[in-house]
């Protein structure tokens, strides 16, 4: 079995919703993010990975660290993620543009209703962690 380090960001507006991208040719919805390169730190992979994606400079002095995920990959066979999970309660909903492999975006509700398509460490872990939060 193959194992992905992934670095991730769970962006919520302030209506309480979490940013999530799907990409091309998946029908899995996922947080944006991606592989951590070698000789990268997490939050540099992060905000390399929001720039390619979403064109967009995050607020890295806001990105708090929320967990380190484990769980099977949505898009490939035989293949687990090992994620860092990053959170950023944003103070306005950003204008972000998809590009690189990102087909769409979407502002998901915290609260739900929630579409079966959600990558399962999305659906698995980080939702209930953020709904804990939110408690």
């Amino acid at each position: 079995m193959h194992t992905l380090h992934l670095a991730t960001a769970c962006l919520i507006n302030p209506e309480r919703q979490l940013l999530v991208v799907r990409k091309r040719g998946s029908p899995f919805w996922m947080l944006p993010g991606g592989k951590i390169d070698a000789g990268e730190s997490a939050l540099q992979a992060l905000q390399r990975e929001l720039q390619e994606e979403l064109q967009w400079q995050a607020p890295m002095d806001r990105l708090q660290p929320l967990a380190h995920f484990e769980n099977r990959a949505a898009n490939e066979a035989d293949t687990r993620v090992q994620a860092q999970v990053f959170y950023a309660r944003l103070a306005h909903t950003p204008t972000v543009q998809i590009a690189a492999e990102i087909e769409a975006m979407d502002w998901l509700a915290l609260d739900g209703p929630h579409p079966a398509t959600l990558a399962p460490l999305l659906h698995e872990q980080v939702l209930p962690a953020l709904q804990q939060m939110a408690d």
